[in-house]
């Protein structure tokens, strides 16, 4: 199989095109290596598959010296030309979006960058997986999504129309966007809501990043809501693999799907939703005691209020997932924090 992994200079892109190649698959990665967090970290997770920093020129393509079957492309999504070339030339069969504008908070301050990465790109994505009729699109959503809800677990079968962000909103647009390829076009597409990604090669914007450089350098960590934060922290290899697990599995339509009563996460058309998250919400305070247990010292806390576009608590109702693939996130935070942070201080020298 040949698959276009897109954010494949990103933390979750990164490992899911790493899986895919070193299991045997052709992949096809695409990345525009924008500057919302260091570039020197997108680059070195490129380099690490083997594509040299010095090859890459815009729109062009640059074949791995560590993976015959890599080739990557440094492309932004919202160019729609650029974009058909790339499946004109390289005969996709399936399609795993993971580029997006991510982020909260920073969609507070810059909503446009999440129109365009989240919002016109995720169109020029549906347009050529239906000009080159692609077997399977599978992209990224997020818990986000749950916005105000409050009932526990989150489950794909409740109401989602109450987000409290706009990257939220986003991710429920690209949802309902592939629905309607998916009714239009009969394209199987498949969307994931994360929940709370973590572990070696993160993002520096996440609160394990930031908790780690901050306890090194001896300065307090912000912990928000005043440490009364649940979170169904998920690490980074069980979201790749239930990934990989839906990817090989097409959206098929729900027989029993009813219109007089609407099952959002699946439907009448080849489309369906899946949570993938560790089903046990830890605090943020056991969290954080897992940190300082990983690094060997204790943090000061700067307690405060929740965020404006923040929620309370997350946990992950994935029962569909088990069902559907035979797998469940099942990484104990204490395993995976100390994964992340054997990772940092290697990468960091710290």
């Amino acid at each position: 199989m040949k698959f276009l992994v897109t954010g494949t200079a990103g933390f979750i892109g990164f490992h899911v095109a790493q899986y895919l190649l070193n299991r045997g698959d052709a992949v096809v990665g695409v990345d525009n290596i924008n500057d919302y967090y260091d570039v020197n970290l997108k680059y070195r997770r490129l380099e690490h598959c083997g594509i040299e920093k010095s090859k890459i020129q815009e729109n062009q393509a640059v074949k791995s010296t560590k993976y015959p079957a890599y080739t990557f492309y440094k492309l932004d999504l919202a160019n729609k030309k650029a974009l058909t070339e790339v499946f004109e030339k390289e005969g996709i069969d399936v399609v795993i979006n993971l580029a997006a504008q991510a982020g909260v908070r920073y969609s507070l301050t810059n909503p446009d960058a999440y129109i365009t990465a989240n919002i016109q790109a995720f169109l020029n994505i549906l347009e050529a997986c239906r000009a080159f009729k692609i077997k399977h699109l599978v992209y990224a959503s997020s818990s986000s999504v749950y916005g105000a809800n409050t009932k526990m677990p989150f489950a794909t079968t409740h109401n989602i129309d109450h987000p409290v962000s706009l990257y939220a909103a986003t991710k429920k647009s690209n949802e309902l966007m592939a629905h309607t390829y998916s009714h239009l076009f009969g394209i199987p597409t498949t969307g994931l809501r994360f929940f709370t990604v973590y572990g070696p090669w993160g993002r520096p914007d996440m609160a394990l990043f930031l908790f780690i450089e901050a306890m090194l350098a001896d300065k307090p960590i912000d912990v928000f809501n005043h440490g009364k934060m649940k979170r169904d922290f998920t690490y980074i290899d069980d979201i790749v693999e239930g990934i990989v697990r839906v990817a090989d599995r097409p959206a098929k339509p729900n027989p029993e799907w009813s219109g007089d009563n609407p099952d959002p996460g699946s439907s009448y058309a080849p489309f369906k939703v899946y949570n993938i998250g560790n089903s046990k919400p830890v605090e943020l305070m056991d969290y954080i005691g897992a940190l300082e247990k990983a690094i060997g010292k204790t943090a000061e806390k700067n307690m405060l209020p929740l965020q404006m576009g923040d929620v309370p608590a997350t946990y992950a109702d994935v029962s569909d997932l088990i069902r559907d693939t035979g797998y469940k996130p099942n990484t104990p935070v204490e395993e995976g924090v100390a994964k992340f942070v054997s990772w940092y201080r290697d990468f960091y020298g710290k």
